[in-house]
């Protein structure tokens, strides 16, 4: 058998199909795949509660040590006189007052502030050298008085 021949039988029978591009019905017929996903997988995980975040007190409201004024995440509010920050940046009051929100020039910008006021017409920030220094004490303060010196008989 010469070569050629032996050629001619390999296309022929259908042996050779990549070489000469033919394709046979019988051997390769089409297969239709899934095209969408098994169950299992979802891409909404669904919605969580809301946080409770936001200003619980607003300005000129009276607090007490302890009320919480503003819930927030991160530092968008700072504190300033007589609040405190928690590990959270919760700002809560730590004396009795009155709440106050105010900006203030910081670097090239302006922060927010929250401060509480002890009376209900001040203003903030406050100016320390005409006014001074705000202080809260507890305890009201009593000035003590020595008896008047009498004389030794």
């Amino acid at each position: 058998m010469s070569l050629l021949s032996s050629f001619q039988r390999l296309i022929n029978t259908g042996h050779c199909r990549i070489a000469t591009g033919e394709t046979s019905s019988k051997s390769f017929g089409q297969i239709r795949t899934a095209t969408k996903r098994a169950g299992g997988s979802t891409k909404n995980g669904g919605s969580s509660a809301g946080r409770r975040l936001g200003i619980k007190k607003f300005s000129d409201q009276a607090v007490v040590p302890g009320n919480i004024i503003v819930r927030q995440r991160g530092t968008q509010f700072h504190p300033g006189p007589h609040v405190g920050m928690g590990r959270d940046h919760t700002i809560f009051a730590l004396v009795p007052g009155y709440v106050r929100f105010y900006k203030t020039k910081w670097g090239q910008g302006e922060r927010k502030f929250v401060g509480l006021v002890l009376e209900r017409g001040e203003k903030l920030p406050r100016d320390e050298s005409s006014l001074g220094r705000s202080r809260y004490f507890a305890n009201e303060i009593v000035k003590v008085t020595s008896p008047p010196a009498q004389p030794v008989a």
